[in-house]
């Protein structure tokens, strides 16, 4: 029999593997304290359960190694396992950072499409402690190359395998009974994936994600038009009256629509040393030709952005996990805004967005929602200091679209993304406001947001002149709304100060209210508008949209929202995760609160309590079930509304957009409605005015984003693809 000394054992095989095991459970109990917070709120049970969970599956993995008897694989095997395990932690602590959720497979299989511009906050994401991720490995390389470190040639017991997996699995079951007796039917029920990560580690996530990713798929080949049936029932039943007061106030007008990237509602008339933070917006805001709405809330999953489009675009949720636009936009069958306002109204329709085409998979997703054209970074001059990690700054998008804005033909529907006030919110010295001070708090990530917040609504300022200017005021309608969150949970108690609260106080009670973000209807011209307090979500902006726009029998289109101006719509209001807000109460993380934020114990829930949160709950769950259904096995395939022709995105190019839209300008002849030819074929872009420092600038050959069009192949004019037809 082998001896060992205290210290010898760590040089055999079974000692190099429960040091790799170690280390992960070290390297995880550093990032479930002072990245994930998992220990904060938790349970007896679900702290026992997350001090254990890193280890059955890094014994299982790791441990695989032993049934390779040769060094010479022993040792690979083992490190890969190891290395795995450490990569997928590295990964989650970055992206959790960011997101306050645990990486899905869906994003990791979606990760090329959104890959783009997240070099950028990567690295500002990183902290002081990461370097303790890598440590060991340097240290064993070291080790290795100067022969401190050798391989124990001496192959373990035929047993010792099947002995590290039946521990594994044993440890693993533990884990997971503990699991079901705190929260019974924890996987079947898919509880969030903060609550799977408690009870059952980061590696037994990610699995039981992907076998859902697996299920999915499998759904979607299962669909039968059957499955349609029940949707309709839904919608048809979830539909609301209409109010008669708001129909078809806007009726041909064109639609501006604004997305306000990563903007929250408490900013609106939010003052910072003195002065106004956004002077522009709020005047919007409170304008009485604005519809407003001061209990809107953003209702993204993991998809944030691209869910925040789904959902005003369609009708319909993201995903539970992943992004929709990245994992299935490429072939989704969708009724969306662009396509039914065409078919409708008549509408042309085009986004201005200063990113990459095929960042969130827009490229693909635009082209079935049925957009004819997409004006992405490939058209812009985004060379040397004009654009951030994710995009062309706001100021320049406005003033750089003109060209192609001008040659639309009205009316039309047309979206600018824009990207500046997007973190980490580090706005180059140029571009702020020598006469705004921001805050001095402890963290650089609040700081820089209101300077980014700021720049946002200088560039609406400039291009709100413009649009007087040009004559294009009075003939449209602005839709400006928050896509998500700006500050995360991780960083509002630093925000606390700044709001008046006090930071230890700090609730998910608070967490939650947080996730209010603008949406306001500006209708030049209407002077019955006013502040509203209903509470709603994005979900709500598609069928409030098609009312407002006189839209023909709105309620045949699928979708799973309601409009916002009806008064018999439901007061709940669900987040992606099956929590909700309303005015009365709120469900946020297990945890029942009043409207003044103070926790209500279950023992002490009224009849009428426990009547309305089953109510509301059970409400909450159909809503995103239903979405989730529709989605998830793309049944509008299987349904097309009377009078709606379905979308064939093969028809449609990206490429060469301006000649497309000069070609048919041409071929219109005196029909043409476009604000080129309204101006005696004379360009508006002289009517113009921004204060952006980078404006005239020479273009040079250097970018801090990729300018890449995949329907087309130079930058120049989005492609140099010969095709000038314009897209249906």
């Amino acid at each position: 029999m082998r001896h060992y000394g205290r210290i010898d054992w760590l040089k055999s095989r079974v000692g190099f593997v429960l040091l790799l095991v170690l280390l992960v459970w070290a390297k995880t109990m550093m990032a479930d304290v002072l990245d994930f917070n998992l220990f904060s709120g938790s349970s007896i049970i679900q702290i026992i359960t997350t001090l254990i969970n890193p280890l059955p599956l890094a014994l299982l993995l790791i441990g695989v190694a032993f049934y390779f008897r040769k060094a010479k694989l022993f040792y690979p095997v083992a490190i890969i396992m190891y290395v795995i395990n450490v990569v997928l932690l590295q990964l989650n602590v970055i992206y959790y950072r960011e997101f306050s959720d645990f990486m899905s497979v869906s994003t990791m299989l979606g990760y090329d499409k959104v890959n783009q511009g997240l070099g950028a906050s990567g690295f500002a994401l990183t902290n002081i402690h990461d370097i303790f991720f890598w440590a060991d490995v340097v240290v064993f390389v070291v080790l290795f190359f100067m022969k401190k470190f050798r391989f124990d040639k001496l192959a373990t017991t035929k047993l010792m395998g099947f002995s590290f997996t039946t521990f594994a699995l044993f440890l693993f079951l533990i884990t997971l009974t503990l699991g079901e007796i705190d929260r019974p039917q924890l996987i079947t029920r898919q509880f969030d994936s903060k609550y799977l990560v408690k009870y059952l580690g980061l590696d037994a996530y990610t699995v039981f994600d992907g076998l859902r990713v697996q299920r999915v798929n499998e759904q979607r080949k299962s669909a039968k038009k059957s499955d349609i049936d029940k949707v309709l029932a839904y919608v048809k039943k979830h539909n609301v009256s209409d109010n008669a007061k708001y129909v078809g106030v806007a009726k041909g007008k064109n639609v501006f629509v604004i997305h306000l990237e990563s903007f929250q509602q408490f900013v609106i008339d939010l003052k910072v040393n003195g002065k106004e933070v956004t002077p522009t917006l709020n005047s919007i805001y409170h304008s009485k030709s604005t519809i407003a709405f001061s209990n809107f809330f953003n209702q993204v999953g993991q998809g944030k952005t691209s869910d925040a489009e789904t959902m005003l675009e369609t009708g319909l949720f993201g995903l539970p996990t992943g992004s929709l636009f990245a994992t299935q936009g490429s072939d989704q069958t969708f009724e969306a805004m662009p396509a039914i306002l065409r078919q409708t109204e008549g509408y042309s329709s085009a986004v201005f967005h200063g990113n990459n085409a095929s960042f969130w998979n827009r490229s693909n997703t635009y082209k079935n929602m049925g957009y004819q054209y997409f004006f992405d970074a490939s058209y812009y001059d985004t060379s040397g200091e004009k654009a951030m990690g994710y995009g062309l700054k706001d100021k320049l998008l406005f003033y750089d679209s003109i060209p192609y804005l001008e040659r639309l033909q009205q009316p039309f529907y047309a979206k600018y993304i824009t990207v500046t006030n997007h973190f980490p919110y580090d706005l180059d010295e140029t571009d702020k406001d020598a006469n705004f001070k921001t805050t001095s708090t402890d963290s650089d990530v609040v700081n820089g947001y209101f300077e980014t917040n700021h720049y946002l609504d200088q560039s609406i300022a400039e291009f709100y002149k413009y649009l007087k200017k040009s004559g294009l005021y009075n003939n449209s309608i602005v839709v400006l709304y928050g896509d998500h969150y700006g500050i995360s949970n991780s960083e509002n108690k630093t925000l606390a100060s700044v709001l008046g609260k006090n930071a230890d106080n700090w609730t998910d009670w608070d967490n939650a209210q947080m996730q209010r973000v603008p949406f306001m209807v500006n209708i030049p011209g209407y002077t019955d508008g006013g502040v509203k307090d209903t509470y709603g979500g994005e979900i709500d902006v598609m069928p409030t949209l098609l009312r407002l726009l006189g839209v023909k029998n709105p309620s045949k289109y699928v979708n799973v929202g309601q409009d916002l101006l009806s008064s018999k719509r439901s007061k709940v209001v669900a987040f992606r995760d099956k929590d909700w807000v309303s005015a009365e109460y709120s469900y946020v993380n297990g945890n029942l609160y009043d409207k003044n934020g103070k926790v209500i114990a279950e023992d002490d829930w009224t009849t009428a309590q426990q009547k309305l949160v089953k109510k509301y709950q059970k409400e909450v769950n159909k809503q995103l079930a239903v979405s989730d259904s529709v989605n998830q096995k793309d049944l509008l395939r299987f349904y097309t509304p009377k009078g709606f022709k379905g979308i064939k995105a093969k028809n449609y190019n990206y490429s060469n957009g301006l000649n497309k839209l000069i070609k048919l300008e041409k071929s219109m002849g005196v029909r043409s409605t476009d604000q080129y030819t309204k101006n005696n074929d004379k360009t508006t872009q002289n009517l113009y005015n921004t204060d952006a420092p980078e404006k005239d600038l020479p273009k040079t050959n250097t970018s801090r984003i990729q300018q890449t069009n995949p329907d087309g192949g130079d930058t120049t004019d989005g492609g140099s693809s010969e095709d000038d037809t314009p897209n249906p």
